[in-house]
């Protein structure tokens, strides 16, 4: 190679090994100061893609999770109501029994009416008051066995969204409670029901049955809809945390690995310094020999 004053060759290969070591070494710095393999689509275009889909389903498992969680808390709400009917219920047929019998009189059984009436208006009050967030579960508005979520106001059974998609099989469920007035019962003067005769008491034995055993089936499936959400909850636990394992092999960097690489450009990055600092100094063996 000649001794050339206007291009030093070895200056300019010495720099641009310079300016690749120090470029990876800046990477390095990059993944190891925030953790991720992946910080800009340049690192893995493929990979980015990915990881964000990831995310994206890893953040709706967890409002599914809440979700799912909320629907529980509405079903208790709705049970603890009914549970408070089901005692109105009992105490309303303790009292037909009263009236059923012979050894009272007319006005006495009115007397016993009158509680009576008093018990179903205030299942009535029970189920037209019980709401959650401002939906009210026992009034009959859940009752329909359709749903129809494209108005502002969703009418019919209500539908619980947990999953990431939309499909029925796999991302939500419907709660469908029954109308629990004592009237949808039966029970109460709007239905025409009384225990003021003691034909009208023994008759009103049957149909308390009746209205205990049409409540304990809104129980009943209110039981295991919160059962089936409960298994739901802890499948999109194992789904998040399995997702999550996944992105994290993808997107997290390899401490180890990446400590190697870095302390490798490091080095190169220092040597390369010295070899430019040495380079640049070639040059001046020119003025030795124009010196003379």
């Amino acid at each position: 190679m000649s001794l050339v004053i206007n291009h030093n060759l070895m200056a300019m290969n010495a720099a641009r090994n310079l300016s690749d070591a120090y470029s990876q070494l800046s990477v390095s710095t990059r993944r190891l100061s925030s953790g991720l393999r992946i910080g800009t689509a340049a690192d893995d275009a493929a990979g980015l893609a990915i990881r964000e889909l990831m995310r994206a389903d890893i953040a709706t498992l967890n409002q599914g999770v809440r979700n799912a969680n909320d629907a529980i808390s509405l079903i208790q709400t709705a049970d603890g109501a009914l549970q408070i009917i089901d005692e109105k219920l009992i105490r309303m047929k303790e009292l037909a029994e009263q009236a059923a019998t012979g050894t009272y009189n007319s006005d006495q059984r009115m007397i016993i009416d009158s509680e009576y009436q008093a018990m179903a208006s205030e299942i009535t009050r029970i189920a037209l008051a019980t709401d959650f967030n401002g939906i009210y579960l026992l009034n009959g508005n859940l009752s329909s066995a359709t749903h129809d979520g494209s108005g502002l106001t969703p009418v019919g059974r209500l539908k619980i969204h947990f999953g990431t998609g939309n499909s029925s099989a796999e991302d939500y469920y419907y709660i469908q409670i029954g109308n629990s007035t004592a009237s949808a019962f039966g029970l109460g003067l709007q239905a025409g029901n009384s225990i003021s005769t003691q034909q009208a008491a023994q008759l009103s034995l049957d149909m308390i049955n009746q209205a205990i055993i049409s409540k304990d089936k809104i129980r009943a499936n209110l039981g295991a809809l919160q059962n089936r959400l409960e298994n739901t909850i802890s499948n999109l636990q194992i789904q998040s945390e399995n997702l999550q394992a996944a992105e994290s092999r993808i997107s997290d960097v390899d401490v180890a690995a990446e400590m190697t690489e870095f302390v490798r450009e490091q080095i190169l990055t220092q040597a390369a310094v010295a070899m430019l600092a040495q380079a640049n100094s070639l040059p001046k063996l020119a003025m030795q020999l124009i010196g003379g």
